[in-house]
């Protein structure tokens, strides 16, 4: 006999649980301080479904019992998941299609002719599934069979575990790479043995070009070690005020060479904050050369 759910003769069972204002509060002031994602009021319905999922895994009954449960000394763990199921990971292969351009028309010529012999270094900040590395590496990859000696890496870097995981796999529903052009799906997308599941999954030789990690935007030190020649944060910083963005940017610029290229998404700017960034064109920056003084 199956086993019935310990809630079932519960008047505010686990499906009629309730997150109050004064719950939402706590939660929504500990993810903004702690993960920089804005949580104002009107998210409040969001949250709440979005966590439903994670007292149904957990058995709870209430919202007060499952936030008990992630500050007390054991939920750690539960943080990670929480903010799983909380943060957005919306996106596309080829979003944002003038990006790609751009890098192949001008970015990639000018440091071809200038840096043959050095590894072109991409950092994806706010990868999610692995969609955004996977159009950087066949645009590279691209790139690099017209062009002999150029080489490429790129790093991936997403708050979501669950996210990565998925980028890691690498493998994705038909409907989700319509948009790659037919001769890149022929070159770098296999197709799955069983027909029936309408399943592709991106090449050995691209999935071994892309480096993972889990990365928060609030953490003081990114502990990246390398540093890059370009790159992407689409997209991510809209979750974030403008202070937070502006910090952001600047860890992230850390890492970035001078003259580097940074990429925002269509509804991100660096209009009134301080950042090392000049613009080039809508969502396309540079990092400005430091001027040195001799005095």
């Amino acid at each position: 006999m199956e086993k019935p759910d310990k809630n079932i003769n519960s008047p505010r069972g686990i499906f009629d649980a309730e997150l109050t204002d004064t719950e939402f509060k706590k939660l929504s002031a500990f993810i903004q301080t702690n993960y920089g994602i804005k949580m104002p009021h009107e998210k409040k319905v969001m949250l709440q479904s979005r966590l439903q999922k994670r007292l149904r895994t957990l058995e709870m009954n209430s919202y007060g019992e499952y936030i008990d449960y992630v500050f007390g000394k054991t939920g750690h763990q539960e943080i990670i998941m929480m903010m799983d199921v909380v943060s957005t990971n919306k996106t596309d292969f080829f979003r944002e299609p003038a990006h790609f351009v751009y890098l192949t028309e001008k970015v990639l010529p000018e440091y071809y002719n200038n840096n043959k012999s050095k590894l072109f270094k991409v950092w994806s900040a706010g990868c999610s599934s692995g969609e955004e590395p996977y159009t950087l590496a066949m645009v590279l990859s691209e790139f690099a069979s017209r062009n002999p000696g150029f080489d490429y890496m790129i790093f991936g870097t997403d708050l979501s575990t669950h996210v990565l995981q998925k980028a890691k796999a690498a493998i994705y529903e038909d409907k989700r790479v319509e948009v790659v052009p037919t001769e890149y799906k022929r070159k770098y997308l296999l197709k799955s043995k069983d027909t029936n599941k309408h399943l592709v999954r991106i090449v050995p030789e691209l999935r071994r070009r892309i480096k993972l990690k889990r990365l928060n935007f609030m953490d003081n030190d990114y502990a990246v070690n390398e540093t890059f020649d370009v790159i992407f944060c689409r997209n991510v910083l809209i979750y974030f005020d403008r202070q937070n963005q502006e910090n952001v940017i600047n860890k992230l610029c850390r890492n970035l060479h001078p003259d580097g290229h940074f990429f925002l998404g269509h509804s991100e700017s660096i209009a009134g904050i301080n950042v090392p960034l000049k613009h080039i064109q809508p969502t396309v920056y540079r990092k400005m050369q430091m001027n040195i003084s001799h005095e």
